[in-house]
């Protein structure tokens, strides 16, 4: 595709460009065969046929820079743009050229001042100019050119909006408001005509918050977002500075829509898992925790912390789909596995695969590995769901005897579960009884 738009900009006269298409196809094919003198040669013709063709000056440019001719790529360049006075594009890569490989060659910044100078002069205004005039002027330390070229903006150009407000914070005082107000005046200007430009929208937003004034950001965002219902990062920064401005039920509202149109915007779940748990609702901080990590992924330990929260709150089906994810993220990790295995047996849409799971994390734990007292636990109830009771009662005993001393609870539990086993298979009635006096006992 970048070929074909190479060979439509050959166009200077027919029998020139027919030649340059010809040697261009040629050099392309060759390169493409990895023939790269072959296709120099090609190019080179192409650019001798055609010399006014920007894409084919710009490989013999190339070209000359890799054998170390710079004065020759400077004289193509220079040639050009003489030929193409009027094109802007033209004289800005020549510009950026002679400031990018110029050595910090005087002559040769003196050359680019001066042809901007004069582009300046056919496109007045213009920001890209006046960007690298600034940054000459920048350079120099003259504070009263960049002065004077912020002022020769178009004030009612996007970009020239943004430009004007980088320029004046680098040279206007924190506490200068005639300033402050000069760029509130060209952005909101500039809003009015470009309301739907992201970037515009985002710079103006940000130059009013990090003034502190937090309504005015918000009507910005407001303003671009009715423009371009689409752009969803503006939405979503739109409904975090509602947050920060205290308007909590409208950023709210703004980021679940956001979340409606994509649920996949990380910063969107982000922003409201941070709001739901300072307003201590954990539930839902707990859903969009487990969003992010669904979309983002995390480490072992933030899976498996989120998915013990959603156990201790009674949710196994929430917890089984994020240790889902995360057994997908991280197939070898055997904390995930065994997690992912009791919350498959507590949910009882999936508790009949139970069974399967445990044995796989059984076999993907390390062979020194210690094995936790939760895990033997719910393998236990595994094991008794299957009618495998002798197995089960070895897990009970290992597992009261591995939680620590001060899991009073868990290990009541544990005591008692096995007192449970004994008196549904009708044995150890006494050793039974004596379990759960010592289950009573722990509690109180």
């Amino acid at each position: 595709m970048k070929s074909i738009f190479c060979l439509l900009l050959l166009t200077t006269s027919p029998l020139l460009a027919d030649d340059a298409r010809l040697e261009f196809a040629f050099g392309v094919m060759e390169e493409s065969r990895g023939n790269e003198a072959i296709a120099t040669t090609h190019f080179e013709a192409a650019r001798v046929a055609d010399p006014l063709a920007l894409p084919l000056v710009r490989r013999a440019v190339a070209a000359r820079m890799a054998a170390g001719d710079r004065a020759g790529a400077v004289t193509l360049y220079r040639n050009l743009a003489n030929a193409r006075p009027d094109d802007l594009a033209v004289q800005l890569v020549y510009t950026d050229f002679l400031e990018q490989h110029g050595g910090g060659d005087s002559l040769a910044l003196k050359l680019a001042n001066e042809t901007l100078v004069k582009a300046l002069e056919k496109h007045p205004g213009n920001s890209e100019i006046l960007r690298r005039l600034t940054e000459q002027a920048l350079a120099a330390g003259d504070r009263g050119r960049q002065q004077e070229l912020m002022e020769m903006l178009a004030a009612d150009d996007a970009a020239a909006a943004i430009l004007y407000a980088s320029i004046s914070r680098r040279l206007a005082e924190p506490d200068d408001t005639a300033a402050r107000t000069k760029v509130d005046q060209r952005f909101q200007r500039a809003m009015k005509v470009f309301p739907s430009d992201p970037v515009l929208a985002r710079a103006a937003a940000d130059h009013f918050r990090e003034s502190g004034r937090l309504d005015e950001a918000i009507a910005v965002l407001e303003l671009h977002v009715n423009a371009a219902p689409s752009s969803l990062a503006l939405r979503t920064r739109l409904g975090v500075l509602f947050f920060s401005a205290k308007r909590d039920a409208e950023g709210e509202a703004a980021l679940k829509e956001v979340l409606e149109i994509s649920p996949n915007q990380t910063l969107a779940h982000q922003a409201l898992a941070k709001f739901y748990r300072l307003r201590d609702m954990p539930e839902l901080a707990r859903v969009h925790t487990s969003e992010l990590l669904k979309i983002r992924g995390g480490s072992p330990a933030d899976f498996t912390k989120l998915a013990d929260a959603w156990l201790q709150a009674g949710q196994p089906r929430e917890a089984r789909l994020l240790l889902e994810k995360a057994a997908f993220d991280h197939p070898e990790s055997p904390e995930i596995l065994e997690m992912l295995a009791i919350a498959t047996r507590r949910d009882p849409e999936t508790a009949s695969l139970a069974s399967r799971l445990f044995r796989e994390a059984e076999a993907a734990r390390p062979a020194d590995s210690p094995v936790s007292p939760a895990f033997q636990l719910e393998s236990a109830e595994a094991l008794i769901d299957s009618g495998q009771t002798k197995a089960a009662e070895d897990r009970l005993r290992a597992a009261i005897r591995a939680f620590p001393a001060e899991a009073t609870r868990e290990t009541a539990t544990a005591l008692r579960r096995l007192a449970l086993l004994w008196e549904a298979e009708n044995r150890n009635a006494d050793a039974a009884r004596a379990l759960r006096q010592r289950a009573d006992a722990l509690e109180n």
